[in-house]
């Protein structure tokens, strides 16, 4: 959520920075803005589109080798010009991009208004702003001191770049809770939520820690903390393509990704994992690898996509780990008091590695001396610096609001943690071991398979674009596949969708039934699919109208089925990375018929970096 580009050197700062703005345009905003500096420090914002700013700002003088830009989402205050970013201090001297939440603005705010402030927006951003100017005028400080100071004094979240009228060669960026990375160039820097601006410039970064300030002054980057010790800047090399954050060719991201799934599932194995000779391997988690196989319970972590990715990981972790496990919604887990023992291990999960309630459930519960295990995509996100141990994805950056190939690049690491846990622990036998190995590396080819359903499946969405209402049902494994597929339809189709295991439809939902009513029933063969069989018998007989994934080769559901989608044969733990394709396909054409903006959803941000 929000987006922070900021650069100086010797290029035209505002083409950097508009294009990077544009590069984060998949974090979801609602506004735009850009501070520049030449003559005066100018800053141009508007309520839209990057493309709004654009237009607004031709023909302006932009000559400048200093600027930032912001896109926000908004918190405070509604989306308009005046609540975009960036915003002035009082004398119009210092401006701000600023992500995050200022919990404690309202009391600075009446202490500054009693000063005699004026405020020309609703925003926590500019009381922080003219927060800072009043403590560099009154303590007669340098602004990265006035900066330090206020942040000192400021109770939330922020990721903040402060630019000043009077310093023309200066930026000091600071962040906690919210990402930051700073990008080194041959004299210049850059300034950004995330490497996607950076890359087209330089590969190497340095990521910012909790509570800690860069300050670029004439040419030279320097670090500290808010306690005003000196660090030393680790200079990172980010191993990320540019051609990886384009579209390729595909009229949209999500779309992009989904086919990218054969790949980055193959991807995420590669090197860790070999059928022939029984080797599987997660470097990361070496060091604390008999904390997991030791626990007595194992607590899920997660939030959206990553919290069904969860609850498929319980399923798995429990029939061969035979160890007891709950998965928790982050945003839930520090607000009930939760139980965490010692010899409990959690295990977090975040496709970016910044979300807000994942990063606090983390912290609490390793305050109770919990052994934290991280699952992330983003290399050098807050989360794996956060956890005592962990596995990345190696998906690829994934742009596209809605996750595809994080859920099935999740289930693959989680799989593989299981597998290593019970061939340690001996709930595995060495037969069922070797085939699971077999049926994962098989996995990619089925993908393939699936995805070519794609044709087929832009039929089904035709006859169902204009549908009000559907229910997805599942059993098992394929249950939390269920909750997604629904969530799929609903977060970019804005069709109101449900997920229910399907045994529990008789006891209320079944009361929706009627010939409106698009039921999707993940059927594949397994243990249970005689029960749903049943359940799809039931739904008939209401006059519902069933979408049906089914395994290859099956006679009997498609007999009773409205439509029919054949997925390939594996086991049943290994299922979901299967018969979730078919719903993000459905999810997807669905919402490109209905017109809706697929990679930029109304309302929603890709990663949620504040509560």
């Amino acid at each position: 959520m929000c987006g922070i580009v900021a650069y100086v050197g010797h290029r035209q700062a505002s083409d950097v920075i508009l294009k990077g703005l544009k590069r984060l345009e998949y974090r979801g905003y609602d506004s735009a803005g850009i501070a520049l500096l030449n003559k005066s420090l100018t800053v141009y914002k508007k309520k839209g589109k990057v493309s709004d700013l654009e237009n607004f700002i031709k023909g302006q003088n932009l000559t400048s080798h200093i600027g930032m830009g912001h896109t926000r989402w908004a918190t405070h205050g509604e989306p308009n010009d005046e609540n975009a970013h960036p915003h002035y201090s009082a004398t119009k001297n210092l401006a701000i991009i600023h992500n995050g939440i200022i919990e404690n603005y309202s009391s600075l705010k009446q202490e500054l208004l009693r000063k005699g402030h004026t405020f020309f927006s609703e925003t926590d951003t500019e009381v922080f702003i003219h927060f800072i100017e009043d403590i560099k005028e009154n303590v007669g400080c340098s602004l990265d001191e006035a900066v330090r100071l206020a942040l000192t004094k400021v109770v939330g979240a922020y990721a903040i770049v402060v630019m000043s009228f009077e310093e023309p060669d200066l930026l000091i960026a600071a962040r906690k809770g919210s990402p930051l990375v700073v990008g080194v160039g041959k004299g210049e820097f850059f300034m950004a939520s995330d490497a996607t601006p950076i890359i087209e410039y330089t590969n190497e970064v340095v990521y910012l820690n909790d509570q800690e300030l860069a300050i670029i002054n004439k040419g030279k980057l320097t670090i500290k903390n808010t306690a005003n010790l000196p660090l030393t800047p680790y200079i990172q090399t980010i191993d990320l393509e540019l051609e990886a954050i384009e579209k390729g060719g595909y009229e949209h991201f999500m779309l992009k990704e989904i086919f990218e799934q054969p790949r980055s599932i193959m991807d995420c194995m590669r090197g860790r994992m070999d059928s022939a000779s029984g080797r599987l391997t997660l470097g990361g988690l070496r060091e604390y690898i008999n904390k997991l196989v030791n626990a007595d319970r194992v607590l899920i972590v997660a939030c959206g996509t990553s919290w069904h990715a969860g609850l498929v990981a319980e399923y798995f972790f429990e029939e061969f780990c035979r160890v007891p496990v709950e998965v928790e919604y982050a945003s839930e887990f520090r607000y009930r008091n939760p139980v965490i023992r010692e010899g409990d291990v959690v295990i977090a999960i975040s496709q970016s590695g910044e979300t807000a309630d994942t990063l606090a459930a983390i912290e609490l519960a390793k305050s109770k001396g919990a052994i934290i295990f991280g699952v992330c995509n983003v290399v050098g996100s807050s989360i794996p610096r956060t956890t005592h141990a962990g596995a990345y994805t190696h998906a690829g950056p994934e742009i596209g609001v809605a996750s595809t190939k994080a859920f099935t690049a999740q289930l693959t690491v989680l799989y593989m943690i299981a597998l290593i846990v019970a061939q340690r622990k001996g709930t595995i036998s060495e037969q069922k071991y070797h085939e699971m190995l077999v049926e994962m590396e098989n996995v990619p080819s089925k993908v393939e398979k699936a995805l070519k359903l794609n044709t087929q499946i832009q039929i089904i969405a035709e006859e169902f674009k204009d549908a009000r209402n559907f229910i997805y049902l599942g059993r098992g494994y394929n249950f939390p596949v269920a909750l997604e597929g629904a969530l799929k339809l609903k977060e970019i189709s804005y069709i109101h969708a449900e997920g229910y295991p399907a045994a529990e439809m008789k006891h209320g939902p079944i009361a929706l039934i009627d010939q409106e009513m698009p039921v999707v029933v993940i059927a594949t063969k397994d243990g249970s699919y005689e029960k749903v069989v049943s359940n799809i018998q039931e739904v008939k007989a209401r006059k519902g109208r069933v979408i049906s994934i089914v395994t290859e080769g099956d006679t009997l559901i498609p007999k009773m089925s409205d439509y029919v989608i054949e997925v390939p044969a594996t086991v049943d733990p290994l299922m979901p990375l299967i018969s979730v394709i078919p719903l993000q396909l459905l999810s997807y054409h669905i919402a490109v018929m209905r017109g809706c903006n697929v990679d930029q959803p109304r309302n929603l941000a890709k990663s949620v970096t504040v509560e």
